[in-house]
């Protein structure tokens, strides 16, 4: 350990995108042994920081130093070598590989012999030390997007590591998951390595790290270690303003008082849906959403509330049963870069992509320039020009267009998937405001989320997946939190 007992720290750093600046003289100090939480709003500049303590892009300036030595890593692989791992935002998994393929591959040995039994022990090992569920033989482009995290969470510990980083590490997990998760990198720590999570959930920062960042506009607003800081002082270096206190939210299930029967909008009557397997994946269903409300689904990864959604969506056709949807449908999936955008294509481009497949004659780009003006404005996305790729955008400024491109035609229904997954405190608090709202104006409303307490929030009724049964819970977390593991 070096004098200063620094594992990890970034000095000054300055990082420039074209016109747009995501660092502007940021910094980190981490010291060894501890768990530091790394916050900010979207746009902050935290996963452009993480991108460059891990070698994935170089600062214009400022210095990077581990272990207390300077470097400049000349690409990930010399930084994995060295005893740093991360687990990023977007997956940098290989689909057709499996998932031991994929842990050994980013191993710091990746060269040597590959032994599938002794890979797949290894997952095994990892996997379970971590309480993460994994298969190690299952084909990585089979999974959803809460299974790739979690193999790339065993992928990044598998490696020993002395410092670790993860970008939002728990944003898809279950809350199961997600606390054994903390714990297990509690209990990293305290072994003598040392941690960075980038998160947007400030009381997961509070209870489980021992010091915390704020970037804002990519400058470093507050460092201290927790005993020194609480949560005002952390939303008020978050939002650059002292905050206020929110008014309550209305209470579950009285969005508004209706004088007349709300009209049913998706309809399933005993629908099933079987796997190319031949496994059933949702035993027969039958359920009602209505005009003006908002449905929560609840579940853990392979419960079907996947497949449930995307029948709901008109993405997938059911293999037995009825089902009736609406002409007009907006679905936002949980995994933007896989299914909702083109990230090499303009903003203006990935707005006409709705619709695009029952869309003919002319295109009227003009129009499409002046509806994509429209979202950036009314969803404050962050971006320099509509015109340059969306894959510029933060994680969470592109999860709010899109969301912003399915409720620009006022569709009758929406589906979505983890609406605020990578988005701050301020733009899930938006995000969640716009549901109720245009549940108000006679939307129905369906919403995956694998925050519990999110779903109470705003949810009317919440449904339970579980070995591909659906069915209706009350509206108390810990109700909801047994069906979800099959215990009620």
């Amino acid at each position: 350990m070096n004098a200063e007992g620094l594992a990890l720290e970034l000095r000054g750093i300055h990082k420039r995108f074209g016109a747009t600046v995501a660092l502007n003289g940021a910094s980190l100090s981490v010291r060894a042994g501890t768990l530091h939480a790394l916050l900010g709003e979207n746009g902050a500049g935290k996963t452009t920081l993480m991108h460059v303590a891990t070698g994935l892009t170089h600062a214009d300036s400022g210095e990077l130093r581990f272990d207390g030595r300077p470097v400049r890593w000349r690409s990930r692989a010399e930084a994995i070598t060295a005893g740093l791992s991360a687990v990023h935002q977007h997956f940098s998994l290989v689909p057709a590989m499996t998932v031991a393929e994929n842990v050994a591959l980013g191993g710091r040995r990746a060269w040597t012999r590959f032994s599938a039994r002794t890979a797949a022990a290894r997952v095994r090992t990892v996997a379970a030390a971590a309480g993460l569920s994994v298969d190690p033989y299952a084909l990585v482009a089979d999974l959803p997007v809460a299974a790739q995290q979690r193999v790339e969470i065993v992928k990044a510990i598998a490696n020993d590591a002395p410092v670790l980083m993860l970008d939002e590490p728990t944003a898809v997990l279950s809350p199961l998951e997600a606390a054994e998760l903390m714990r297990w990198l509690r209990g990293f720590v305290q072994s003598g390595r040392t941690v960075v999570v980038i998160t947007h959930r400030i009381r997961e920062a509070l209870q489980y790290a021992d010091a915390v960042t704020v970037l804002r506009s990519g400058r470093t607003v507050l460092a201290a270690a927790m005993p020194d800081t609480d949560e005002h002082a952390v939303l008020a270096a978050l939002l650059g303003e002292a905050p206020t206190r929110q008014p309550p939210d209305a209470s579950p299930g009285t969005p508004s008082s209706p004088t007349e029967p709300r009209q049913a909008v998706l309809v399933l009557r005993d629908m099933t849906v079987i796997g190319e397997s031949g496994v059933r994946r949702v035993a027969p269903t039958s359920l009602s959403v209505h005009a003006g409300e908002i449905v929560g689904v609840a579940g853990v990864d392979g419960g079907g509330q996947r497949e449930l959604l995307r029948v709901l969506a008109g993405r997938l056709a059911p293999s037995a049963g009825s089902v009736h949807l609406p002409d007009s449908i907006g679905f936002v999936p949980e995994d933007r870069l896989r299914d909702a955008i083109i990230p090499g294509l303009s903003l203006v481009d990935n707005l006409a992509l709705r619709g695009a497949g029952s869309r003919h004659g002319r295109l009227r780009w003009p129009d499409f320039s002046a509806a994509t003006r429209s979202a950036i404005r009314d969803f404050d996305v962050l971006v320099a020009d509509q015109q340059g790729a969306i894959s510029n955008l933060s994680g969470g400024n592109q999860q709010k267009f899109v969301l912003a491109r399915e409720l620009a035609g006022n569709p009758r229904a929406l589906i979505v998937e983890n609406p605020t997954r990578g988005l701050d405190v301020r733009a899930s608090r938006d995000i969640l405001e716009r549901l109720r709202a245009i549940r108000a104006a006679g939307t129905a409303v369906v919403v995956y989320s694998s925050d519990i307490e999110e779903l109470l929030s705003i949810a009317d009724r919440i449904v339970v997946c579980f070995a591909g049964v659906v069915r209706e819970t009350a509206l108390d977390a810990d109700v909801i939190g047994r069906a979800m593991v099959g215990a009620a």
